[in-house]
């Protein structure tokens, strides 16, 4: 490890020449690619500097420590030698964490698909809470969520709704949350009181640029009909609903909220790249299955990850063991304890793996 850090503080010294040269100045680009990869280094060098910092202080008190006499300037070194001690740990399992491989998706948007599972019009209503809980948490973060495709029903649920999520390191804050969400509740239209399971699909997919997936237009087999609304009544005569169905894989994407066929036809796109890449990923993820195993979960689709209880109030998320009591909040978008304890239990996960 000290190697490695030794050789990123010599890059990023290198790095500050670079960006200091008259020359590299009239680039604008080029000074602007050096600026993001000196940037990236910059937390690393500071904590790297600050542990050597630490260990020459420990190293001088040990030398003091061992001429002196007074008792009381001897005393005064060993609780320094302590804390030096404490806080060298603390920054070197700081830097190991920040030297494991990155997520190459972190940094971008996210596709969300969410899906009414099991319970009907219950879980239909549930898969708004989700829509509405996940679009308060971009709103938190000043992030902007687009509507991509929907499928409403009639008392103000979604059988499924695919919308974007766009902000910086959205896909690294929210990639955990695929998986079944369950939900316990007693529904408006229930009767008798009792409480109903139901369950909600949830599937989190990095936004795929053009560029970085090639499909053959000759894959693609596009359909265009009329929009359709709630029962199936017309919305609208004119064919701009697009259906796109990627024949290699049979992977079938609908998008008709736009009046525009063009629209629907790019968004509808945006969608399939998307599961496509996320259908490649998770095939060279399958070949390192062991390597990648964590406790926070493997994002399989299948795999039953939270429940929300609302006549306890609680939200607990079954792959860590994490227990809430504040669903109220959860649901209105407050999910930060959440993603963060998921965050440190991957990453806790990863180090073990590298140690």
């Amino acid at each position: 490890m000290r190697d490695r850090l030794a050789a990123i503080e010599e890059r990023y010294e290198e790095l500050n020449t670079l960006m200091a040269d008259p020359e590299i100045a009239k680039e604008p680009s080029r000074w602007t690619e050096l600026a993001k990869e000196q940037s990236k280094l910059s937390t690393i060098v500071a904590k790297f500097r600050e542990l050597k910092a630490c260990e020459n202080t420990l190293a001088e008190d040990k030398t003091m420590m061992r001429e002196q006499l007074d008792e009381e300037f001897r005393e005064m070194l060993e609780s320094e030698i302590d804390e030096m001690r404490e806080k060298i740990d603390t920054l070197q399992r700081e830097l190991k964490l920040l030297l494991l491989p990155k997520d190459p998706n972190d940094e971008k948007n996210v596709i969300v698909e969410i899906r009414a599972g099991a319970g009907g019009e219950e879980a239909a209503l549930f898969a708004a809470t989700l829509f509405r809980m996940y679009s308060r948490y971009a709103e938190l973060h000043g992030w902007k969520t687009e509507l991509l495709s929907s499928n409403p029903t009639d008392i103000g649920g979604f059988k499924e709704v695919i919308f974007m999520i766009e902000g910086e390191g959205a896909y690294s804050r929210l990639k955990f949350e695929s998986g079944v969400h369950r939900v316990q509740r007693v529904p408006t239209t229930e009767s008798s009181g009792r409480i109903h399971t139901s369950t909600v699909t949830v599937a989190v997919l990095p936004e795929v640029e053009e560029l970085e997936i090639e499909i053959d237009p000759n894959d693609l087999r596009i359909d265009t009909f009329c929009a359709s609304g709630h029962g199936g009544q017309s919305v609208n005569t004119t064919y701009s609903a697009v259906r796109i169905t990627h024949l290699p894989t049979n992977t079938v994407v609908s998008c008709q909220d736009e009046k525009s066929q063009l629209k629907n036809k790019d968004k509808a796109m945006r969608v399939l790249r998307a599961r496509i890449y996320d259908m490649e990923k998770q095939k060279r993820d399958a070949e390192l299955a062991e390597a990648r195993r964590s406790q926070v979960g493997t994002g399989d689709r299948s795999e039953r990850i939270r429940t929300y209880n609302y006549p306890q109030g609680r939200m607990t998320d079954h792959r860590i063991g994490l227990t809430l009591h504040k669903l109220e909040l959860i649901l209105d978008g407050d999910l930060e304890d959440v993603i963060a304890s998921l965050q440190n239990a991957d990453q806790m996960q990863k180090l073990e793996k590298a140690e």
